[in-house]
């Protein structure tokens, strides 16, 4: 019997165009449809929903003016498409608003089960929000729909070159990035730029213009940015519009043929893509509390970056550099860059005091050397020492360190995973990250797994080891899920080091680099203070142009008097890198092969261990140049850059 009152009260209710709605929500009717608005972190936003949604829950997300031109988006509502939008009006598509558009992304995938990639449309100004959003996530975007799009806001609202603009606008603009009118005129991240990792994922753009717009002029926003686009191999459509009035300098002009852009849509949203989800390849572990603290409290903070040539070259570093700076606006980021190519765990361990602990208080270390470690036939406790030497020496600096393992991807890692094996170079990264209770990213793994589930493919995607620029932007996107969660963590007091017994052995938890000028040279030795090769092989940044010791001729001595567990020293091996002999302590000689697969081309650094795990007290290496060589080896020479001592 309650049911005709309760049907009665929602007739009333519809027929006076409000529908029942959520806490928090208010529904209406918008062209037939139900809108549902509500607030998201205090900003208006609103969802508009299909009769029948699609499988997957397809969604079109509308940047500013989300009431103009709604012709299309009614052919795909009725199609299933739901219709998102969160008013980030007045911002320009600045990083405060993209920021803001991350929760949204967020909270329509994760609580109301939107599809994980979405179709952007953006109508003028709203050119600014889809591409820099999408820039920043291309993995999350199925194709972007832009009229008249701004894509460069020199053009509009500045006004610097045909359009007029808007001065009003340009000094909103200017104040919403805190930009002046200079540093607004050197900025190269508008829609046009940087669209490598874009299209790299392929994503098809759609743009409708008037060839008569002189408000937001084709020659300086969409043209520019399509001839780019299509360039660097991504896939573009512009349709001019030409029939009906067109109104407000030609800016405004009606949709001709609404269904066919619908099409576009559709062809590219459905059916709904479900990509593997990359929490499966993180590890929390204690997160990131204490670099938020920082970030958060003190507004002053230190991130380096530990690697090998992936994290030299630019890439995922900026990104993840990026992304801090634009989601924490008032914090002051020092980023120390000490990535250096061919390098592993082992280099890592020594060079960490010179080149990462020496600028000051880490706040946040990211490490990776798992690519390097495989390359260079570093055995597993020498990973295993260095590892959890790089964690224990960053600690013992700074107690509060926050540490993340990276775990980059290469195809001989592919071959273990095929055979149900994990690779060492991972497993000990696990070890090490498990420990110490640190976060962790198997970006090895997650690249297969995807490339098994045909996302990808490693020949025409991710291309190499050093990650083409698609490849960059998924280690970014990872990275970025791994920030997010790690700092939603509670901060916890650090459990000191004392409380926590070593994992292994005779760790190089107080590895450094000692000077060349230590070294007690008998004969053949000669310190070139300035040293270059002269055979016109190529270098390394860091190995040329500076002190090294060299020696060419086979009984050249030198010896080192040193006090700790550990000893070797870091080379440059060219083309003529010898054979040395060593020993420690007057024991027996033992020989070394200074040669590299690389040798050939390159003088390439290279860093090799004598001995570890000895006594911790006063030592002496004594060293000298062998009559045999490599022979691959055109010479016996042996250059040393430093000495190694833990």
């Amino acid at each position: 019997m309650r049911f005709f009152p309760i049907l009665a009260t929602f007739l009333c209710s519809f027929l006076s165009g409000v529908l029942l709605a959520q806490p928090g929500e208010k529904t209406a009717l918008w062209h037939s449809f139900e809108k549902v608005e509500f607030k998201l972190n205090g900003i208006p936003a609103r969802i508009i929903k299909p009769r029948k949604p699609l499988p997957g829950n397809p969604w079109v997300w509308r940047a500013h003016f989300p009431d103009w031109h709604v012709e299309m988006d009614s052919i795909l509502l009725e199609r299933g498409f739901h219709i998102a939008y969160i008013n980030t009006n007045d911002l320009y598509g600045s990083p405060k608003a993209m920021m803001i558009w991350d929760d949204f992304y967020q909270h329509l995938v994760s609580e109301k089960g939107f599809a994980s990639k979405v179709a952007l449309e953006g109508v003028s100004r709203g050119g600014l929000y889809v591409y820099g959003w999408a820039k920043r996530n291309p993995a999350k975007v199925s194709c972007i729909y832009a009229e008249a799009p701004v894509c460069d806001f020199k053009s509009w609202p500045g006004g610097k070159g045909k359009s007029k603009g808007d001065a009003k606008s340009w000094q909103q603009l200017l104040e919403v990035y805190g930009f002046s009118e200079q540093q607004a005129l050197a900025f190269t991240d508008n829609p046009m730029d940087h669209l490598e990792g874009l299209a790299a994922y392929k994503i098809p753009i759609l743009h409708v213009i008037s060839l008569t717009d002189k408000l937001v002029p084709s020659d300086e926003n969409t043209f520019p940015l399509v001839e780019r686009y299509q360039k660097l191999g991504g896939p573009t459509t512009v349709y001019a519009m030409s029939r009906g009035a067109q109104t407000l300098e030609g800016h405004h002009f009606p949709i001709e043929h609404p269904a066919w852009w619908a099409d576009f849509i559709t062809q590219h949203s459905v059916p709904v893509q479900k990509p593997l989800s990359s929490a499966a390849y993180v590890r929390i572990r204690g997160g990131l509390p204490n670099a938020y603290r920082v970030i958060t409290e003190q507004k002053k903070a230190t991130v380096a970056f530990l690697g090998g040539s992936i994290t030299h070259n630019p890439g995922w570093r900026d990104k993840v550099s990026q992304f801090l700076q634009e989601k924490f606006p008032q914090t002051a980021f020092t980023f120390i860059k000490a990535g250096i190519p061919s390098l592993g765990s082992l280099p890592h361990s020594f060079r960490i005091e010179q080149d990462v602990l020496s600028h000051g208080k880490v706040d946040l270390l990211f490490v990776e050397a798992a690519v390097n470690d495989r390359t260079n036939e570093t055995d597993s406790l020498t990973q295993l020492r260095a590892l959890e030497g790089i964690v224990r020496h960053a600690r013992k600096a700074n107690p509060a360190v926050d540490v993340v393992l990276m775990e980059f991807a290469d195809p001989d890692k592919f071959g273990d995973f095929r055979q149900g094996k994990k690779p060492v170079e991972l497993a000990n990264h696990e070890r090490v990250a498990a420990h110490y209770q640190l976060p962790s990213i198997d970006l090895a793994r997650e690249v297969y797994d995807r490339i098994a589930a045909g996302e990808f493919s490693w020949e025409y995607d991710f291309k190499d080891l050093h990650p083409s620029p698609f490849g960059q932007e998924l280690y970014f996107q990872t990275m970025k899920d791994l920030l997010n969660t790690g700092f939603s963590l509670e901060e916890k007091p650090v459990k000191p080091l004392a409380g926590i017994p070593p994992l292994v052995g005779g760790s190089f938890d107080n590895g450094h680099y000692v000077s060349i000028k230590e070294a007690s040279l008998q004969t053949g030795w000669k310190l070139i203070e300035n040293w270059k090769p002269a055979d016109g092989v190529g270098t390394r940044p860091g190995f040329v142009d500076r002190p090294m010791l060299e020696a060419t001729t086979p009984g050249a001595a030198l010896s080192l008097n040193f006090s700790g567990t550990a000893v070797g020293i870091a080379l440059v091996s060219g083309p003529d890198a010898g054979e040395v002999e060593y020993r420690i302590d007057q024991g027996p000689y033992r020989k070394m092969d200074l040669q590299t697969q690389w040798s050939q081309q390159l003088h390439l650094p290279w860093y090799k261990l004598f001995a570890s795990n000895l006594p911790d007290k006063k030592h002496v290496l004594q060293l000298r140049m062998a009559a045999t060589k490599n022979p691959k080896s055109k010479g016996t020479a042996c250059r040393i850059v430093y000495f190694l001592v833990n």
